[in-house]
């Protein structure tokens, strides 16, 4: 093996990336090929997957909070990817789904297919369930869990406001990635409403667990709806600072233990 292949392959398993491919002339060898092939077509499907509403909606059920279903605006799969507009607002009859649940509430969760259903699918009920112990643990009144069909992220601030939550947390599907067809997406903003825009949204991207994993995803969107509600900012003006939170915990509980 040369020293410049194994400088390579030291490379690679530091990265999911496409790095140092082998070639064949002036095209990629076979193997890579195939390899990029196979990961296009894994993305293009998780883009076309449709979401099981039923099934999740059983799953986040079982997390003692209740869950309504809607849609969004679009009519259908294909108007949902040419039309994002329309996944920004609610089906004619989503109001009157949730007029009934109206009320004075901390936080709304919301769970929308977005892009990848296959990673709402996957990620959004483990997250939810280290979440949602925390926030009892401190007193937040959720509203309930709303699902919707073919949503993107500024759906969640029409729910919010319709809900009458003070906060929206809203856990969608990311746009597929060659090497990340179920990436989930956490968008988490303070008073949100007609007038939001992506800059007042604080972010948590690649959730999954080749990425940011579901426990740390969840104890860093507890990190942040406390700051919103100390601070009543969220977006460019709230800075993610959950690491170095979470780093004076840890070396508290040291002290602790040693002391």
């Amino acid at each position: 093996m040369s020293d410049d292949n194994a400088t390579w392959i030291a490379l690679r398993r530091l990265t999911a990336a496409r790095i140092g491919l082998r070639r064949s002339g002036a095209s990629l060898a076979t193997a890579p090929l195939l390899d990029f092939r196979l990961a296009h077509a894994r993305a293009r499907d998780a883009v076309h997957a449709p979401l099981d509403e039923v099934r999740l909606g059983a799953e986040l059920a079982q997390l003692g909070v209740p869950v309504i279903t809607v849609a969004s605006a679009t009519a259908d799969w294909q108007q949902h990817l040419m039309r994002p507009d329309l996944g920004r607002m609610l089906a004619p009859d989503a109001t009157a789904k949730l007029a009934p649940h109206r009320g004075e509430y901390d936080l709304t969760v919301v769970v929308a297919d977005g892009l990848s259903a296959r990673a709402v699918q996957s990620h959004a009920r483990p997250v939810l369930a280290a979440l949602l112990p925390i926030l009892r643990r401190e007193h937040w009144k959720v509203a309930p869990i709303v699902i919707v069909r073919h949503g993107r992220v500024a759906v969640g601030d029409a729910i919010a406001t319709e809900l009458g939550a003070t906060c929206v947390a809203m856990l969608i599907g990311e746009r597929p990635g060659l090497t990340a067809p179920d990436s989930m997406g956490a968008y988490l903003t303070w008073q949100p409403g007609p007038q939001t825009t992506d800059a007042g949204r604080n972010c948590i991207s690649n959730i999954r667990p080749e990425g940011v994993g579901t426990a740390d995803a969840a104890l860093t969107i507890a990190h942040l709806l406390r700051a919103m509600r100390q601070r009543r900012i969220s977006g460019v003006q709230l800075k993610d600072d959950s690491e170095r939170a979470f780093v004076a915990t840890i070396e508290a509980d040291k002290s602790g233990s040693t002391s």
